[in-house]
């Protein structure tokens, strides 16, 4: 596949191909339909026109035509949306997992920015910036206030650029301030480890970096442990929102020797595209259990559907988020870009995920802790258990239940307190047993 002629991916929040086309009709007025529509754009022009006229406060003409066009997408799904140009070149940042910055992973805390960790040889891993280190000034500015995205933004930048941040260390007596050039940074979309001769291997999401470090993974995994002395694989999505498409098919490819992968369709028959593996399993036919909850979604649920129905892996955990659909981008030209839904997407056994989901082979429930209901003012794990299902306005799946999609995506920070994680090292090592695992050789597969 060429990427410079076309993009697929598939996320929670977006999924898609990009392509260029081209966009005119002719406008004779021989078709009653499409007078109708033309009259219904010149209406819009008139209430545009008023509004910008009579309104008290004189609007922004490019917000309003951009508020106009995301409302008549969002009325679609809530997955078809209008980019504007900076948005649209922060979505090709996101999925090309690479841009000038830091190299820091971070999260929000009382307000203030907190590192979740640096990564490795990246310019804030040089200038000595630590895990849990809290941010409280960017160039000077007071962090308090900004949002995390606010606050990330101003952190990337042009490569060879700097920034000053202030940061405040636990057992440090005052702050420390760091001056740090920013560099080109490459996302890491994959970490791995090895867990009682068990390669454990998480996708954080499907970027163009993926099936690499994926690979590369494999590779040190093996080189660490011996090919022999290897019991298995866990391949963690749980809290993966998703990616590239084409990124998710390469993943699933790792694992399979043969057989479909995914098909996706659109409105017309002909629209019907199938995606098939290439031979050679890059682990050799080890044991591979599959970790997913309620965060996996769409290029996740991908993998974890097309390794579930070949039954070449045993999926654990709970049920997976349930966004099966598909969006083309559309670039705009300077102007952005288009994000539309154009297809749904299915598993080889022909199951349709939209507002379903990936339902387990072996569900293991990971309780939420007392003390994080409590912050949250909640009752209850299940009011964090949202869904595909649960999105206004969302494309209804030829399989949806009453019972919808998704479940809880909360993972614990510490792996011994992991019940989904420790179940499926249990199964590799032969301490549990389930009728699911090892999967029967026979596939479930309409091949």
């Amino acid at each position: 596949m060429n990427r410079n002629f076309s993009i697929l991916f598939a996320g929670a929040l977006a999924g898609a191909t990009i392509a260029t086309v081209g966009v005119g009709q002719e406008r004779d007025g021989s078709n009653p339909t499409q007078s109708e529509t033309y009259r219904a754009l010149s209406i819009f022009g008139d209430v545009f026109e008023i509004v910008r006229a009579q309104y008290p406060d004189k609007p922004d003409d490019q917000e309003l035509i951009e508020d106009a066009i995301n409302g008549m997408l969002t009325s679609l799904d809530p997955h078809s949306s209008f980019m504007n140009a900076e948005e649209a070149a922060d979505m090709r940042t996101q999925t090309s997992g690479e841009f000038g910055g830091l190299g820091i992973e971070v999260t929000m805390e009382d307000e203030l920015v907190k590192v979740v960790s640096p990564f490795d040889g990246t310019p804030a891993d040089k200038a000595g910036v630590l895990a849990n280190d809290l941010i409280t000034e960017i160039n000077g500015e007071e962090v308090r206030g900004l949002t995390l995205s606010e606050a990330v933004d101003k952190m990337k930048g042009d490569i060879g650029t700097s920034v000053e941040l202030t940061l405040i260390r636990e057992g440090a007596t005052k702050p420390i301030r760091v001056s740090i050039e920013r560099a080109e940074i490459k996302v890491p979309s994959v970490r791995h480890s090895i867990e009682d001769g068990i390669g454990y291997i998480k996708l954080l999401r499907f970027s163009e970096q993926t099936t690499i470090g994926l690979q590369e993974a494999i590779a040190e995994i093996e080189a660490e442990t011996g090919d022999d002395e290897l019991t298995g694989y866990v391949l963690d999505l749980r809290r993966n929102p998703g990616g590239l498409l084409d990124e998710a098919v390469s993943v699933a490819d790792v694992f399979l020797d043969q057989g479909e992968i995914v098909s996706t369709r659109g409105r017309n028959a002909e629209e019907t595209r199938r995606y098939n593996a290439r031979a050679g399993d890059e682990i050799d036919g080890k044991p591979l259990v599959v970790l997913i909850n309620g965060g996996s979604a769409s290029a996740s649920e991908i993998v974890a559907g097309a390794l579930q129905d070949q039954r070449r892996a045993t999926v654990v955990g709970s049920r997976s988020f349930g966004k099966g659909s598909v969006q083309t981008i559309l670039p705009l030209g300077a102007d952005g870009a288009l994000r539309l839904t154009t297809a749904l997407y299915y598993t080889p056994s022909n199951r349709s995920i939209q507002g379903r989901g990936i339902d387990p082979d072996i569900e293991v429930e990971q309780p939420l802790p007392p003390e994080i209901l409590e912050q949250m003012g909640l009752g209850a794990a299940d009011e964090m258990a949202l869904g595909e299902s649960s999105l206004r306005g969302h494309i209804r799946g030829l399989e949806e239940g009453e019972d919808g999609s998704g479940s809880l995506d909360y993972v614990p920070p510490d792996q011994e307190d992991d019940l989904q994680l420790q179940y499926a090292l249990d199964l590799i090592n032969g301490q549990e047993k389930h009728a699911a695992y090892p999967p029967q050789a026979n596939s479930r597969a309409s091949n």
